[in-house]
């Protein structure tokens, strides 16, 4: 039995496009996407990409979460992750009430250690423990930021609200993630620091990056960078700079501009030899090797699926490097490995992604259209390739 038979993006926008009285061919012309490819992603005969999920989330006048939605909330009620989320969104909404009376908040630099904590454990792919821990802190940060007013209480206090969005965006939970960015920057204002806000507007790029907005998530960048300017010229101030480049480069090629999104590679190309692997400076993992793999990333954008496989080919992940990254990147893979007819491998590539963050990969969307693909394609399904999509579990 096929863990997902029925569900995935190709047949959410069959029937949205249906609503609107579209035939193939139509939404094809209204989008930009070729025929041949919108048939096959309808089918599950191909993942959806980024690009075409925006390209027909634009063409039928629909946001891109319309499509996407919350796709995995049975898996999240198995995992018992739904639960989670309520206490995140009513520690975001105290923000501004000062402090709690009925919390005694710890001292400073014990806030921070865990803080980093959380920071590292979302690294490492560990989302429940994350989400489990992030709302509390939340809490009883904003009891501290607020009892003491120092720039470190304000800063620890914007790294939890970053660590809310990422719960949130890995979960698909675009709305509360766009609150928690909103939340960072409250906080890292009152903590004066620069380089936090240029952060901040690299983090706001990627949530109109999946929104398929590249005019503003573009702007973003734009503002990042000059914010950054702002800041002392530091190793970390480097760091961000470097990223906010990727971030850019990502943002072009999805956009399918390649004269930009190479200027931007190899702006942070540069960056990456001055700074050397800097993984833990905000926890962004940036420098050569996240370089490289934002490359393979651009390729696939960009449609350049065998250059993007090519490319991954000839790479070579440290073994420190985090976890979240190394899954990404091997989804990220394993779906320009379908794109080039390439299914064994791809399969290959998705368990490499389910054993460097297994809770990740399960939320992944890249994952989940990939899994799809291949089942359409394979007519007989060894029984490890079932026990993944059993793995996976329901779409909804």
């Amino acid at each position: 039995m096929h863990a997902l038979p029925e569900d995935h993006t190709g047949v959410r926008i069959a029937r949205l496009r249906r609503e609107r009285h579209l035939t193939q061919k139509a939404l094809s012309e209204l989008s930009g996407v070729p025929y041949s490819t919108l048939t096959k992603t309808e089918q599950g005969r191909l993942p959806a990409t980024p690009h075409l999920i925006a390209a027909c989330a634009h063409a039928m006048r629909v946001e891109v979460a319309t499509i996407i939605g919350q796709p995995y909330t049975a898996s999240l009620r198995e995992d018992e992750l739904d639960v989670l989320i309520r206490p995140i969104r009513n520690a975001l909404d105290v923000y501004d009430l000062g402090s709690d009376p009925d919390i005694e908040a710890r001292r400073p630099e014990v806030l921070h250690t865990a803080a980093e904590g959380l920071c590292r454990a979302v690294r490492a792919g560990e989302i429940k423990k994350a989400a489990s821990d992030v709302a509390g802190l939340v809490e009883e940060a904003t009891t501290a930021a607020h009892a003491a007013g120092s720039r470190e209480g304000w800063l620890t206090l914007a790294s939890l609200y970053r660590t809310s969005y990422d719960v949130a965006a890995k979960l698909g939970y675009p709305d509360l993630a766009q609150l928690a960015l909103a939340r960072m920057d409250w906080a890292a204002q009152r903590g004066s620091d620069a380089v936090l806000g240029g952060l901040t507007h690299y983090l706001r790029a990627l949530t109109y990056l999946r929104e398929g907005n590249f005019r503003t998530g573009g702007r973003l960048v734009t503002i990042g960078l000059s914010t950054l300017e702002q800041a002392e010229a530091t190793h970390e101030r480097k760091v961000v700079t470097g990223q906010l480049h990727l971030g850019a480069a990502v943002m072009a090629g999805r956009a399918h501009d390649g004269e930009s999104a190479k200027e931007h590679l190899d702006a942070a190309e540069r960056v990456s030899r001055d700074t050397g692997e800097a993984i833990k400076v905000h926890w962004l993992a940036f420098g050569p090797t996240n370089v490289a793999t934002h490359r393979v990333s651009v390729f696939a954008e960009l449609d350049q699926y065998g250059k993007a496989v090519d490319t991954a080919a000839g790479m070579h992940i440290p073994s420190g490097w985090p976890k979240s990254r190394t899954s990404h990147h091997h989804a990220e893979v394993a779906r320009a490995q379908v794109w080039t007819g390439k299914l064994d491998h791809a399969f290959e590539s998705l368990l490499k992604a389910r054993k460097a963050a297994p809770q990740q990969a399960k939320y992944s969307p890249t994952v989940r259209e990939t899994y799809a693909s291949l089942e359409a394609a394979h007519r007989r399904l060894p029984e490890s390739f079932l026990s993944y999509g059993a793995w996976l579990g329901p779409s909804h």
